[in-house]
């Protein structure tokens, strides 16, 4: 049997998917982030990530959307490289947000923002001469704004200003040291003295969304200016098409799933988003398939839909 690789390594986790030419997907594996920043032995995860791969014959094509890809030069050369020697057919790495992307729309024009542990906007008319336009995603030193690191950096910010007198935001602060099961002295040790820094801080951005929900004002707030800057990435996106805000967007990450972040940004924006026709995984099947040449019409794609997640349900 002919089968498919997909990666698709975001800053949280990583999922493998292998497909057949009838888009019926096969095994489907979560492993730990390949985020080269905070995992030194990234080199390491990605082999044990593909090696199930490895075991059977067949394999005519990968696509592997990798963190920082096409952002950190020697990195992106390392990646490709890696990947190239790895697996013994034709193979892509792309940037885990491009096949984000191609997931969501499935060769169709649109914006899609993702938000997750970082957060960036990708956009094409997506014709086969049409450039792609990338808004942000430049890492947590400088940019990244509106993603689940930043929210979390932003929390920690306010907490620590209500903590010494140069905020009244005490409730916040009170009920984020609770949730994180901290006192106040133990903060700036935990900021500090935690393994991987960027996630830890990314995952933060529940407690916030926690306490936005129990009506928290200050919660709410932070989560506001996340919304700012999210419909900000879809509203350049647009201008840099030149398409004006008819161009539909979707997204993809994990702060998504909040609803008061989905519907704060659908309120900037001006419009709903289109559900994404599949999971930034699925980006990764579909351009797989494709670079192994077979037909991924119509019917691929809503095989490929259904039978991610039924996949789903067993990881």
């Amino acid at each position: 049997m002919e089968y498919v690789l997909a990666l698709d390594a975001g800053g949280t986790k990583t999922l493998a998917a292998m497909a057949d030419a009838s888009g019926a997907v096969t095994s489907l594996r979560a492993g730990p982030s390949l985020d080269p920043t905070a995992q030194e032995n990234w080199q390491d995860l990605f082999l044990e990530m593909v090696a199930p791969a490895l075991q059977k014959p067949g394999l005519k094509a990968a696509v592997a959307g990798l963190p920082f890809h096409d952002e950190l030069l020697a990195l992106s050369a390392r990646q490709s490289e890696l990947a190239s020697q790895a697996l013994p057919c034709p193979v892509l790495v792309q940037n885990d947000v491009r096949i984000a992307f191609d997931g969501a729309f499935a060769g169709a024009a649109g914006v899609l923002v993702l938000s997750g542990t970082g957060s960036m906007a990708w956009a094409s008319l997506n014709g086969t001469n049409d450039p792609h336009y990338r808004i942000g995603g430049w890492g947590d030193g400088f940019g990244d704004e509106g993603s689940a690191f930043w929210i979390g950096r932003e929390s920690l910010a306010l907490a620590s200003m209500a903590l010494d007198g140069r905020s009244d935001a005490m409730p916040f602060a009170h009920g984020l040291l609770a949730e994180m099961g901290l006192t106040e002295h133990q903060l700036i040790d935990w900021v500090y003295g935690v393994e991987n820094r960027r996630s830890s801080i990314a995952a933060i951005a529940r407690v916030t969304a926690g306490l936005a929900d129990q009506g928290v004002s200050d919660a709410r707030e932070i989560l506001d200016r996340a919304c700012d800057c999210l419909a900000a990435h879809v509203s350049a996106a647009q201008r840099r098409l030149n398409a004006g805000s008819s161009l539909p967007w979707s997204y993809a990450g994990g702060v998504f799933a909040n609803a008061y972040v989905l519907n704060g940004v659908c309120d900037r924006v001006g419009s709903r988003p289109v559900s994404p026709v599949l999971p930034p995984v699925g980006g990764a099947v579909l351009r797989a398939a494709q670079l192994a040449g077979w037909n991924t019409d119509k019917a691929f794609i809503e095989g490929l839909s259904m039978s991610l997640n039924e996949a789903f349900q067993s990881i």
